[in-house]
This record gives structure tokens, sequence and C-alpha cells, in this order.
């Protein structure tokens, strides 16, 4: 059955791959009953040279670290009593925007606001640009008085929200325990080549590719995990099967707009298409990777590319062909289970 319904959706990505618009994908399928199919076809690397795409190639999962990761070990947190979520942050970064306690709207922004990215900071910022040293670079995002505009999906707020994690654990990122599969750079095993990077001077593989991830040390809130579509499997499969009353409600339930405590629920025009139940969610990475759990029918895929690779200055496709994936997939399902 699964096998079946896995051919379906991936046809979209295979399409991409032969009109040369990626260079290659993995799509992954779990059910809440234990089913699992993956497929697997491109490349890892066109350039400097060819390297074929396995089922053992870690990605550089961009922006759905945020999901898998720091939203999982907030809400952790939150869960265990050491966090308040409508605390202000200043509870656990005291120092924030410390030569304006009065005054600063940074101080009053709550470990909720900044999960649901209503908050008033930016989208992103080019934070590599003002130095190297990852410890300097923490200093100035705490410090920087930032513009104010309005609420937006912001890298910054999950930058915090890193921040404030290891503050509270005493220790970097990088010594929270990860599942077999998921793990920051470099990872152990092949990696998925993304971008050339004028700044690096190289292609990135096996080293983030954000470049404000990177100049933080290569962990931070919103960037840094690198998985293998199993890795990431293991993970949905988790959700479905093992989270508790309090998680779920908390990634379920709409806070601001559609979205929910680290994740988005369907709405229309979203990544995951049009066909999945309203209790879906899901989340997208830059580097052309994404994650959706369809909660009424026990369902979760993970759609990997590399569509930034060798440039993310060209069409992609990727904005159509992840709800193209999805909606092939639900159909091929609901057609399966009729």
């Amino acid at each position: 059955m699964i096998e079946t319904i896995a051919d379906t959706a991936f046809a979209p990505a295979l399409a991409s791959i032969a009109n040369g618009r990626i260079p290659g994908a993995t799509l992954g399928i779990v059910s809440s009953d234990g089913a699992r199919a993956t497929r697997v076809y491109g490349l890892a690397q066109r350039v400097p040279e060819e390297e074929a795409l396995t089922p053992d190639h870690w990605f550089d999962l961009a922006s759905v670290s945020k999901v898998i990761f720091t939203t999982t070990l907030i809400l952790r947190l939150a869960e265990e009593g050491r966090i308040d979520l409508d605390a202000p942050l200043t509870s656990a970064i005291p120092d924030l925007r410390q030569y304006d306690v009065a005054g600063a709207a940074e101080r009053r922004l709550t470990f909720r606001d900044c999960l649901v990215h209503r908050t008033f900071l930016p989208a992103v910022e080019p934070i590599y640009t003002y130095g190297d040293d990852p410890d300097r670079l923490r200093a100035f995002v705490l410090q920087r008085e930032w513009r104010h505009g309005p609420p937006v999906y912001s890298d910054i707020n999950f930058i915090l929200l890193g921040i404030a994690a290891e503050r509270i654990l005493g220790d970097s990122l990088d010594s929270v325990p990860l599942a077999a599969g998921l793990s920051f750079g470099p990872p152990p095993g092949p990696a998925v080549a993304t971008e050339h990077c004028r700044w690096r001077g190289r292609v990135m593989k096996g080293a983030v590719h954000d470049e404000n991830c990177f100049a933080l040390g290569g962990r931070a809130g919103h960037a840094g995990l690198f998985g293998t579509v199993n890795g990431v499997l293991d993970f949905a499969a988790g959700l479905l099967g093992n989270a508790s009353p309090f998680v779920r409600r908390a990634i379920t339930s709409p806070v601001e707009g559609h979205r929910t405590a680290g994740w988005e629920r369907k709405f229309a025009g979203w990544s995951g298409g049009s066909a999945c139940s309203p209790e879906t969610i899901g989340h997208t990475g830059f580097t052309g990777t994404g994650l959706w759990i369809d909660w009424t029918r026990g369902l979760a895929w993970t759609l990997l590319t590399n569509r930034v690779h060798p440039t993310r200055h060209s069409d992609s496709g990727i904005l159509t062909l992840r709800p193209a994936t999805g909606d092939a997939l639900i159909a091929a399902w609901d057609a399966d289970c009729a």
C-alpha cells in the first residue's frame, strides 16, 4: 500500500529533476501504524563533480531545525516547568538589551511571542557581516536595538530562543542529545551539497548553508541541524505516536493566524497542499527541505531536496513542487483507504 503511494507522490519530484530544476530529491512517508516508504533519485552534488544521491545522505535541514530541534527543546523545558512560555525572554536572558532595561521593547518579548512569530523583529539580518566571533555575535544579537516592523516569520525570534535555551541548560545547543539520523554539522556520513557560497568561496557540503548560523558557530536556534530521511521520519513518527497532550496541543493549536508553537497549520496556498486535513502542520527549510504531519490521517511526509545547489539564484520550482507532492500523496492515500 504505502509503496504504491510513495511512487505516486514522488512523481512531481521526478519531473522536477528531469527538467533540471533541482539536482535530486528524497521523499519519506510514515504512518501512525509504523508503515514507511522512501524514494530517492538524482544527485547529491552537481559541481565540482557529480555524486549520486542515496538514502544515507545527510541533508542540511535549514529552518526545519526550528521545529525538529528548537521548538521541541523549548516545549520540553516548558513541560518540565523550567520556563513559562508567557514569561519574557529576560527570565532566561537578563542581559537582553541591558543598557535600556526600562524602555527596550525586546525585553518584553515572551517565549511564546518568538515561537509563533508575533514579534516586531525583522525576518532576517546579515549578522555574519558584523564579525566572525560566535560569542561576540551572540552579544551583538542581545544588545542590538532591532528595527521595528509588523509581525513576520523571523529567524531572529529563533536565534533568541536558542540563546535562551543555552542559558537555561548552562551549555551549548550541541550538548542536547540527538536521535540517530539527526546531527549538528559536520554530519557523520555523506552530505548533500548546497550552495556555492560567494562569502565562503566554496560549495557548502557538510557545513551549514545558513550564513548567520555558520557565523554563530554552526549551531543556532534557527538552523544548523542535519538529518537523513530516516532521522526526519523517526522524529515525525515519534510525534504521531508519542507526543504528550501538552506538546500536541501546543504544536497544533493556532495562536497567531495559522502559526502554532513553532509550526504552521494548514492555510490556503501553503506548502503542504490543499488536500490534507485542516489539522495538518508543517514547516519548510530554505535549502529545499520540508516536513508535514496530517494528524487526522495519522500520516507524515518529508520532501528533502538540494534546490539551492549550486545557487539559490535560479527558479527551482520548489514553491509548486511541495504542494504538488502533498496533494499527490493525499490523493493516493485516500484512494487506497477507500
